[in-house]
């Protein structure tokens, strides 16, 4: 059995929104998914499926496309490493640095008034180290059941 994070895109899963996490939750069990579990009101999925990434991604993107009437994008991966955060941090300024599927950015000043640009990231989906920090610990949770 295998854990995943999932990360959707440009989605409110809002409790009044367009896409309770209730509903998110009674999705991805219907798909066939176990241990699901959402972690706040933005579009962050976690469980485990014997399925392999690519038919869990499908799967996910096909029961959330019908439930929404348009695509959504999902960002699909397994645990990050624990150590992620030794690579993030810097004292000052913005700071990139990439991972093996992720962009990692340091904003000092905040994220506001950053004028980066990251073309790269036009596909993905944005969450700041807090939540990231939260999801790590949740991947490892389920490793210790």
């Amino acid at each position: 059995m295998t854990t995943f994070v999932a990360l959707l895109r440009a989605v409110n899963v809002g409790g009044t929104g367009m896409l309770p996490m209730s509903d998110l939750v009674a999705m991805a069990e219907s798909a066939g998914f176990e241990r699901v579990r959402t972690y706040i009101a933005s579009g962050n999925l976690l469980f485990e499926s014997p399925r392999s990434a690519s038919e869990v991604k499908e799967s996910l993107e096909r029961a959330l496309a019908a439930y929404a009437g348009k695509p959504v994008g999902v960002i699909l991966d397994g645990p990050p490493p624990a150590d992620f955060l030794d690579h993030v941090v810097a004292p000052d300024g913005e700071e990139v640095r990439g991972g093996v599927r992720e962009i990692y950015v340091h904003y000092g000043a905040g994220m506001g008034t950053s004028k980066l640009k990251l073309p790269a990231a036009k596909a993905g989906t944005a969450r700041n180290m807090n939540t990231v920090a939260r999801l790590v610990a949740m991947t490892h949770e389920y490793r210790s059941d």
